[in-house]
């Protein structure tokens, strides 16, 4: 696998690292009211929902960290897939911008990882 493709499958690990402790733990603080452009109110009704859906992304981390380091790389297109899938429905049933935040990386290192 070349360099590239692996700072970006690494990079789209780290983002929903990231988005775990945004959904899990921030939500209803500053950065992640912020982050989701919600008032603390929306944020207060829906954080239940948010800390769920912060479980999932780290569990796409976890794919994406355990395949490449049991040199899985079936698991990690499997959820780079998942990511990219995600990313697709979020910008269907949410804002287009999380396909720009989302799924393009996780297109890109797929692209770049079937090239290696």
């Amino acid at each position: 696998m070349s360099l590239l493709a692996l700072l970006l499958t690494v990079l789209v690990a780290v983002l929903h690292l990231y988005f775990l402790v945004l959904e899990m733990f921030l939500w209803t603080r500053p950065l992640g009211l912020k982050t989701f452009r919600n008032t603390p109110e929306k944020a207060q009704t829906t954080r239940v929902v948010a800390a769920n859906q912060g479980l999932y992304n780290g569990f796409l981390a976890a794919g994406i960290v355990v395949g490449l380091v049991l040199a899985q790389p079936v698991l990690v297109t499997f959820s780079l897939a998942c990511v990219v899938a995600a990313g697709c429905y979020g910008a269907y049933s949410v804002s287009r911008r999380i396909f720009m935040i989302q799924a393009v990386p996780a297109i890109l290192a797929l692209i770049l990882r079937a090239l290696a």
